[in-house]
Parts: C-alpha cells; structure tokens; sequence
C-alpha cells in the first residue's frame, strides 16, 4: 500500500499531534472539501481520504499499529488485525453532519447509562411594603415543589422490589441504527421506546409517586428579602426549586418582589420624593420644619425667600441600593400652603402687609376675602 498518502500529512498535523488537534484538523478540512460545499471536481475523493485518515488518528488503538505498521498493518499484514478503511462506523461523522446539517440527521452521546437530571427552577411572587423593601426582611412562604418520594426513596420502585435494566437498550437509555447513505454509513441513536430514555423498567411501581420517585409535597420557607428591592426583582434561594431525578441537584426558588404603592412617598430607583405643605410665613422668612423619612422624622431648614415647589434633598435618606451602590436620597418638594380661615386680626396684618409692598387689594365681585388673600400671595 505503498501508493496510499501518509494520514498525518491528509490532515496536515504532525505524528505527536494529540487527539484535540486530530478533531480540529478533521473538522476544518472536512469542511472545507465537503462535496456539497466544495466546487472542485476531486472534493469527493479527498473528502474520503479526510475521512479515512480521521478514522484511524482518532482511534488510539488504530493509531498505535498504524505508526508501527503502517497502511499494511491495518490491512492485517503485519499482526493479522485488520482494521481496515473507507467510511465505516467511526467517532467524528456525526460532528461534520452538525457542521452541515445542524445536527438534525444524528443525536451524539457520551453512551452509558442517562445522567442526572437537575430539578426545574420555581417562581414565587411576593408582595411587601415599601418600609419592607427598605430594610430588608425574612419571611416564612408557602409554596408546592417536587419532591423525592419517601416511599420509595426516587427509585420509583414498590418497596421490596427494584427497578431492573431495560432489556432493549440495556441500560444505556438509548437505541442504535444504522443506515447506508452516499457518505457512508448514517449512525442515528434515539431514545429508549420503552423505558423512555431512563435505562431501566419498573415492573411493580411504587403505590405513592406511581412510580415517578417524585411526588409534589406543599413547603414552608423562610427567604431572607435583602434591603432595597425593587419590584421585578429576582431573590435566588438555591435548591429550594423542583428535586432531581436520578439523583440530580434541586432547581433554585426565584422569589420576584413586588412593591405596594405608598401613600406618602413615592419611589424612582433608591431615591424617594415626598410633597411638604408649609405656610406663608415659614417660606418668607425660612425656619425648620420636621420632614417624614422612611425611618422616622428629619428636620429640614427652610431657606427665607422659597418659592412654592421648590426641592429640598437630604441625603443619603432614600434607599439602600441591593447592587452595592449608593444609598439614595430623599427629594422634599414645597408647597406653601394658603390658610383657608383668617380672623379679623389676621385679615387687617395681611392688608397692612400688602400696603407696605406697595399692593393695592381691590375687591373683587364675586370672590371672598380668602380668594383674593389667595391671589395676592400668588402674585408675589
């Protein structure tokens, strides 16, 4: 078989080239001199050369009398072997029909019997005020999950029984089949028809989780809510989801915070603003006024001269950010305040008032003292 080029020099790798560079140098050049993506009219022939190469450098076993013996060898000249060539069944075909054809002509396995199977993931939505949010809290939730069967301890099985290997896939969860097809032979593995990809069969099914090893049980558990949340947010509360199966890990519990509405303050990120009426006098001629915070009451200095919404912050007395950053501020907005009710001495300071401003008050028809009080202080 002198005539047959050298498998290294097929893909182009040298012969101490470990098996990930074998895999690399296959997908590239498979790849690149596939027929249906190749316009050179020798794409065919040295997609096979690719193949037959691949097949060989890939396989340890293969690999080791090929070095020693070369192409004879694995004709069985040398040791009687006879591994032979062309495109039979070997590992990386079904990577090039996932390079091709998405995956969708063959399902690649690790074999073996099915692995683990972590739990789904829960959602849990929890209303709270906003002086909770604020300070974070605990609280004890009620909610159905997944759970493995303490009947039957997840086998699934009666107990006194146990489960036994499926006799169609022996164990392994899947099927085999093979097909011929123009590039050689199609390898096409499918989950188990009867035990249904789990690797084995329940003859006598546990009376409790009819043989699921899984049953939905109600919970009680306590979430610690950090400060600051928001509504739309995500607590994470990890393994508190659905059990696994076959031994695989919980699933997580998502508890999504859901603020109430506040009747005093209103909330924009970590910030809070809240609306202050002061009277007259205060926003002439300033003064402190006690200001309702989230944590109790802060006194604000009035400067002389504020006008009607006008804002005032103090900082630093909003709220906590859950992300680490910043604690927000408290936003004061001011609104002076006109009395409602004037007695005669109050009435006759405001005229004397208004005429050392040089105001003149007119009567107006049709309002009262109280409305053009209103309009005069408006008007300043």
């Amino acid at each position: 078989m002198a005539d047959k080029q050298d498998y290294y020099e097929i893909l182009g790798i040298s012969r101490d080239a470990d098996q990930n560079a074998v895999k690399r140098a296959y997908r590239r050049l498979a790849r690149k001199h596939h027929p249906d993506v190749s316009s050179d009219p020798e794409a065919e022939t040295r997609f096979k050369q690719i193949n037959e190469a691949y097949q060989v450098l890939s396989d340890p076993d293969k690999r080791e009398v090929y070095d020693n013996y070369g192409h004879q060898g694995l004709e069985g000249g040398a040791n009687g072997q006879g591994y032979g060539g062309g495109m039979g069944d070997f590992g990386g075909f079904g990577d090039i029909f996932d390079m091709f054809f998405g995956g969708a002509q063959t399902t690649r396995t690790t074999g073996g019997r099915p692995s683990a199977e972590r739990g789904n993931d829960l959602r849990y939505d929890l209303e709270m005020t906003l002086e909770e949010a604020a300070h974070g809290f605990s609280k004890e939730i009620r909610y159905t999950r997944m759970e493995q069967c303490d009947t039957c301890k997840g086998s699934g099985a009666e107990p006194g029984t146990h489960p036994e290997t499926c006799s169609v896939c022996h164990g392994s969860g899947q099927v085999r089949q093979q097909q011929q097809s123009f590039f050689g032979t199609q390898i096409r593995i499918t989950t188990c028809p009867k035990c249904h990809g789990e690797g084995r069969t329940v003859g006598s099914p546990c009376h409790a989780c009819s043989g699921q090893g899984r049953m939905r049980k109600t919970v009680d558990r306590t979430v610690d809510i950090p400060a600051g949340v928001d509504t739309g947010m995500r607590v994470r509360v990890t393994g508190q989801g659905d059990a696994g199966r076959r031994g695989g890990h919980n699933g997580d519990l998502y508890i999504i915070t859901h603020v109430k509405k506040h009747d005093y303050f209103e909330r924009r990120g970590s910030d809070l603003w809240c609306e202050v009426k002061i009277g007259f006098p205060t926003a002439s001629l300033g003064g402190e006024i006690d200001v309702r915070t989230i944590d109790g009451t802060e006194q604000l200095e009035v400067s002389a001269g504020t006008q009607s919404g006008e804002v005032y912050v103090l900082r630093g007395k909003g709220l906590p950010d859950p992300t680490g950053g910043r604690q927000g501020d408290l936003n004061v907005l001011l609104r002076v305040e006109t009395p409602t009710k004037l007695n005669d001495e109050q009435k006759d300071i405001l005229r004397k008032f208004a005429e050392m401003r040089g105001e003149e008050i007119k009567d107006v028809q049709g309002k009262s003292f109280f409305e053009r009080v209103k309009d005069a202080i408006h008007g300043l």
